[in-house]
């Protein structure tokens, strides 16, 4: 994990719950009691992936058109690379799955440990002017700083793993929430179906083959060089139309898991997982896997 650790006492780490607003089972409330407790924060502040679709899932800003998901490559790029090169962490506490996200006020990060079957989330405050990522760094580094300690003082690693989770507010939700479900998608090039002018849930048919073939023929039927179609988009036709019979005489799958609106950890590959989309067409053509 890259981040420097610094030598911090239990007194030190008590502030930091406070001041990073790491979420607890316990209510905080100020003497004046003017600001909310640490779980009524957490319930107003809660990040709704899915409350604006045009909105970068990497960095937050609205400045995007279309069916665009990020604002730009290097901007996914960025985040990617925070996340990874913060895995020690994760690993550290033992966790099995794990989501990021993040709202304009907080952001978010829920962890499955092996063994358990609550959800730790760990939450802290968005700085002005900073991205997600510069964020996901600080709150990283904090953690990181409060295992170190703990780690020097007792000398055991699941103490110390054990103690950060105790920081994290636990949550006894569904284990989907962290835990995608598996899903196989065809191995078919998105090409081919836009040439033969199908979709992607014809896939699942019993009929495959017979809606290829009568595709084919519509295509041919319009593009055919001998009346005077274009050669370039016959070919084409042509190679989709082998592609999706070959295809359906022996089908191929590939696995995936992750969310459509948040960035997923899968603590058996150690890797970040970028959100997926999946479309109602695909959605049909997938095979869900327990």
């Amino acid at each position: 994990m890259s981040t420097a650790f610094a030598n911090v006492s239990r007194s030190q780490s008590g502030a930091f719950r406070q001041g990073s607003c790491l979420l607890r089972n316990v209510s905080y409330i100020r003497e004046d009691k003017t600001h909310f407790t640490m779980k009524q924060m957490f319930i107003n502040n809660f990040p709704e992936p899915n409350g604006d679709k045009n909105r970068c899932l990497s960095c937050g800003t609205t400045e995007i058109t279309g069916r665009r998901r990020y604002c730009s490559v290097e901007c996914r790029k960025r985040l990617h690379y925070k996340l990874e090169v913060r895995t020690g962490l994760v690993r550290a506490l033992n966790t099995r799955y794990a989501t990021f996200c993040f709202s304009e006020d907080i952001i978010v990060m829920d962890m499955l440990p092996y063994g358990s079957c609550d959800i730790y989330s760990f939450s802290y405050p968005r700085s002005p002017g900073k991205k997600p990522a510069e964020d996901f760094c600080r709150m990283a580094d904090l953690l990181g700083d409060l295992w170190w300690a703990e780690r020097r003082r007792t000398n055991k690693r699941y103490i110390a793993s054990h103690y950060v989770l105790e920081q994290a507010f636990r949550n006894r939700v569904p284990i989907v929430s962290v835990k995608p479900v598996m899903v196989k998608v065809p191995s078919i090039r998105r090409g081919s179906l836009t040439d033969l002018e199908i979709d992607k849930s014809v896939l699942i048919s019993p009929d495959l083959q017979k809606i290829v073939k009568n595709a084919y023929r519509r295509q041919a039927k319009e593009h055919h060089p001998d009346i005077g179609g274009s050669a370039i988009k016959f070919r084409r036709v042509y190679q989709a139309y082998e592609e999706l019979t070959n295809w359906s005489k022996n089908p191929t799958f590939a696995k995936r898991r992750g969310f459509p609106d948040k960035w997923f950890y899968d603590g058996n590959k150690n890797r970040w997982i970028q959100p997926l989309p999946l479309r109602k067409t695909e959605d049909k053509a997938c095979l869900r896997l327990s």
